[in-house]
């Protein structure tokens, strides 16, 4: 393992032990998703992935985001950006397990001069799954939305797949 790798292993878990993990209470997570349809959402200030059925949340996931926030302009700023995109099909990563691509930025982005690319919905970093939730309890990805473990991406990929096949879903990140 390399030393920057080794750095960031050693600074999460210590955040983790000293700083509760970024979950949305039964409140929020039941309000997230009034009037929004079956789509996902991204609530990056509070760091949580929610899925949305018909208007109900049915289940969320503490996220990881960009490692400079959010509100994404350029390529390699490190940021996530904010809005709404459809989602691809999911595939295999060697790197993440599994992603599902963001189709960001959007073409009226793009007349605006907004630059990126593979930008995506993520399982954890090969080299940070054994951290567990504590890979979420701070910004490391280059704009990537990324949850904690194989089996929540697992899951959420499955959702995605079965909701695609009926029509065009959607992901809106704030």
């Amino acid at each position: 393992m390399g030393r920057a790798v080794a750095a960031i292993v050693a600074a999460a878990a210590l955040v983790a032990a000293i700083a509760p993990h970024a979950r949305a209470e039964d409140g929020e997570i039941s309000s997230a998703c009034v009037g929004a349809g079956t789509e996902i959402l991204v609530d990056t200030a509070a760091r949580v992935l929610t899925l949305c059925e018909h208007g109900a949340a049915v289940a969320s996931y503490p996220v990881a985001i960009g490692g400079n926030g959010a509100g994404k302009q350029r390529e390699g700023d490190g940021k996530t950006p904010l809005g709404r995109y459809a989602l691809a099909a999911p595939r295999r990563s060697s790197d993440y397990g599994t992603f599902i691509p963001i189709a960001f930025p959007t073409a009226a982005q793009q007349k605006r001069g907004i630059t990126g690319g593979a930008i995506g919905i993520h399982g954890p970093d090969r080299r940070l799954r054994a951290l567990g939730r504590a890979a979420v309890t701070f910004g490391w990805t280059r704009g990537c939305v990324a949850v904690s473990s194989d089996v929540e991406m697992r899951s959420i990929a499955r959702w995605v797949q079965a909701r695609r096949a009926r029509s065009p879903l959607s992901i809106e990140i704030r």
